[in-house]
């Protein structure tokens, strides 16, 4: 039966499919040709929680290749199609612009779209879409791009960020757009975060996170993850903290929340990258532990109930699945978390076109599942001739232009998709909705309207009962620029931490120069700076007050350190408003606190460490005029693990600068650069093994974007730059090395290279 004619469709789409394109015609007859292919058919093949059911809320040929989506506030989903994804094996034609951001709107009400707009076409890869006044900021690497709303269609476009992803491959470039608690706008895989003021876009540093996918708590904390992680986190709320480039690790951010990574696939799952090496898969040919960790979710709903909200939800793509975390709230700030069960899966599949990429919570209350329904979802870059052969036998290659969203309901559920009121006193009171999403969208739909006659209403809401509705409330007159000095007081003071936390946090977004000794003096009050949970919040505000008080600041400073000299979350937030005076005041302090083992000299000589060491690298620029190639294939191919400055990114990778590999012998240096390493692997003298980093770094010997010329530049500007000192590799010596090991498939082990001479 063809796709268009199975009964259960929506008629009202048919007409429109006759103006498909040759290539989803193409695709659509080869799905044809084999039912299991079908949306339906792929629905029977899995397996979801007890008391829960998956149903269909789009496929194709409404969409195609979904990896981002957003709703609206009439329920409609605004989708971002990256149909240009890896083609085949080769990435034939990648950077074709056939990208998409659609709509689709259900309109008979079934739970099932029916209907597909068009809002942008011939886009490159596109990758994020976040909507915010008359507007929708769309991600197309390397820009980030407002396009005004004219009737469903894009109107005027504005750049908002040149480089918003200018280094890295499509695997590692930024992407999220998550319109925060705070009403700034994360990214994962990015230290940037963005901000609408007036006609006017912000652009501030912030934390680097993640890797695919962004989302927040009821606290407005940021989690995401990296593909070989299950659940990293944020015990602090997202602006605070990461003023001082020379503290690479700050306690409390970048946390693995769920550190166990094992995962329970429903069938064989061969075609994963690096299937080939002992432990990847297990004696049933199954994954063991993530690899493609994707589309985190804290579900906020209210639909599934009290037990699964603030559940930490991953997509593991290459796996057919989703799995269920389950967070626990400890000491004020401090946020653990255990997989649901063992075992098994929320949702698995042994459909092995399932590509589950992102996760979203719905206006209805349901979680809403991004399938991109492809063979492949590994970037040519790093696609190993075994994971190109497995695409070949199972013809992985095809379809191209499906698609599906799914959204998961408690068995025999039918929530309605909701409509946001229009009304603005409506929409304060929505800011006590139990749906997260609802909430999100009431504090939103507010700021964007600029209705400064809802503020009376807004600051009633702040002493609601209702803790989730005070806290929007608060963060709501904040966005509309109406928050007084009296209500943040009013909030530190609160006796509900929940309260507390929140107005130490929008402290910075309403001090100035005329009402900071208000501030200072309710930081200073005994019962707050006593308090454990807010002594890192105050610590984080020194930086606030640094250049409105400087005596203030720093008798702020010494008052935490007589308190919480040996607390790890205090002396990162203390180190985070010392950027390059780091050595200065940790000589001063230890006349007074002479013990090195306290955690804020630790912190302190760990950063003053950094900043020296810095100062001794070479001229960046000189390096990169000798060896451009080199340094365009490091941006794009090894900076987003390893740093601009080689040092390394917790959780992703060890350092280059001062490796012994990087600076050693060659013949073991372009062996890990063809076929890949697999940890865990010391370097100076400290074993890196997961989850300090990831397990496996792949190798770049099988792309065919990479000639033996380019790898040996690539080679030589690692080993040029920073501190590090090491003779040439030539373009023959990377051939010699490819013929050594000519037909090996796997990644090396730090025993294998230690037997070459």
């Amino acid at each position: 039966m063809s796709y268009l004619q199975q009964p259960n469709r929506k008629t009202k789409w048919r007409k429109g499919m006759l103006l498909c394109s040759v290539l989803c015609v193409s695709s659509l007859f080869y799905q044809c040709k084999n039912d299991e292919m079908s949306a339906e058919a792929s629905l029977k093949k899995m397996e979801v929680e007890k008391g829960f059911e998956v149903k269909l809320a789009a496929s194709e040929p409404l969409v195609s290749a979904p990896v981002a989506m957003t709703f609206d506030d009439r329920g409609r989903m605004w989708v971002v199609e990256m149909n240009g994804f890896m083609p085949d094996t080769l990435g034939t034609g990648e950077d074709a612009p056939s990208g998409k951001i659609v709509i689709l709107e259900d309109t008979d009400h079934d739970g099932v779209a029916d209907n597909r707009k068009i809002f942008l076409d011939s886009l490159q890869l596109p990758r994020a879409i976040c909507l915010i006044e008359n507007g929708a900021l769309v991600a197309e690497p390397p820009y980030l791009w407002y396009y005004e709303i004219n009737g469903d269609k894009a109107g005027k476009k504005t750049l908002v960020d040149s480089t918003y992803a200018d280094e890295g491959n499509v695997e590692h470039q930024p992407n999220g757009l998550l319109r925060a608690m705070d009403n700034w706008i994360y990214n994962a895989k990015s230290s940037t975060r963005y901000r609408k003021v007036g006609d006017q876009w912000k652009k501030e540093s912030t934390h680097f996170r993640g890797q695919w996918g962004i989302t927040q708590d009821n606290s407005g904390r940021l989690f995401y993850n990296h593909n070989s992680a299950n659940v990293l986190g944020d015990y602090f709320t997202p602006g605070l903290g990461s003023q001082n480039p020379n503290q690479k690790e700050i306690a409390g951010y970048n946390v693995a929340v769920v550190p166990d990574n094992r995962v329970y696939p429903a069938h064989a799952t061969p075609g994963v990258n690096r299937g080939y090496m002992e432990g990847i898969l297990d004696s049933n040919q199954r994954l063991v532990n993530f690899t493609a960790a994707c589309g985190p979710l804290i579900y906020r709903g209210n639909l599934f109930g009290e037990a699964y909200v603030q559940n930490g939800f991953v997509a593991e793509p290459s796996a057919n699945l989703i799995k269920r975390n389950i967070l626990k709230q400890e000491d004020g700030y401090i946020v653990s978390g255990e997989q649901a069960y063992q075992g098994k899966e929320f949702l698995s599949s042994v459909d092995e076109r399932f590509r589950p990429v992102n996760l979203n919570d719905g206006p209805d209350g349901a979680l809403y599942v991004l399938d991109m329904y492809r063979g492949i979802i590994q970037h040519k870059t790093y696609l190993t001739p075994y994971l190109k052969n497995e695409i070949k036998e199972r013809n992985l290659t095809l379809p191209l232009v499906c698609g599906r969203i799914y959204r998961i309901v408690p068995e025999g559920a039918k929530p309605v998709m909701k409509t946001m009121p229009q009304d603005p006193q409506q929409l304060v009171a929505a800011l006590a909705d139990p749906n997260g999403w609802i909430r999100d969208k009431a504090q939103q739909m507010l700021i964007d309207r600029k209705n400064k006659d809802v503020v009376p209403a807004l600051q009633k809401a702040l002493s609601s009962s209702n803790k989730l509705q005070a806290v929007h409330a608060l963060w709501t007159l904040e966005g509309l620029h109406e928050l007084t000095t009296e209500e943040v007081l009013a909030a530190v003071k609160s006796d509900s931490w929940a309260i507390r936390m929140q107005g130490l946090s929008v402290i910075p977004s309403v001090m100035n120069k005329e009402n900071s000794g208000v501030y200072i003096a309710a930081l200073n009050d005994k019962a707050l700076i006593g308090d454990k949970r807010a002594a890192p919040y105050i610590g984080f505000l020194v930086q606030f007050i640094q250049p409105l008080n400087p005596k203030a600041a720093a008798d702020l400073t010494q008052g935490l350190i007589k308190l919480y000299a040996n607390d790890k979350y205090v002396a990162g937030a203390i180190v985070s408003n010392l950027k390059d005076k780091e050595a200065a005041f940790h000589a001063e302090l230890l006349k007074k606190y002479p013990d090195t083992n306290l955690a804020i000299n630790t912190q302190l000589a760990k950063v003053a460490l950094n900043k020296a060491n810095e100062l001794l690298n070479k001229d960046p620029q000189v390096i990169e005029a000798r060896y451009p190639k080199g340094v365009l294939i490091y941006k794009s191919t090894c900076q987003t693990c390893h740093g601009p400055d080689g040092n390394g990114i917790k959780s992703l990778a060890p350092p280059l600068n001062k490796s012994e590999w990087v600076n050693g012998n060659k013949d073991k240096l372009i062996p890990i650069v063809l076929f890949g390493l697999t940890g865990p692997v010391p370097v100076n003298g400290h074993l890196y093994t997961k989850p300090e980093i990831m397990a496996d770094m792949p190798g770049i010997g099988a792309s065919e974007e990479f000639h033996d010329k380019d790898i040996a530049e690539l080679l030589n500007y690692i080993r040029s730059s920073w501190q590090n000192k090491a003779n040439k590799i030539t373009e023959g010596e990377v051939t010699a090395i490819r013929s050594l090991y000519k037909g090996r498939d796997k990644a090396f082990t730090v025993e294998e290279l230690s037997r070459i001479n």
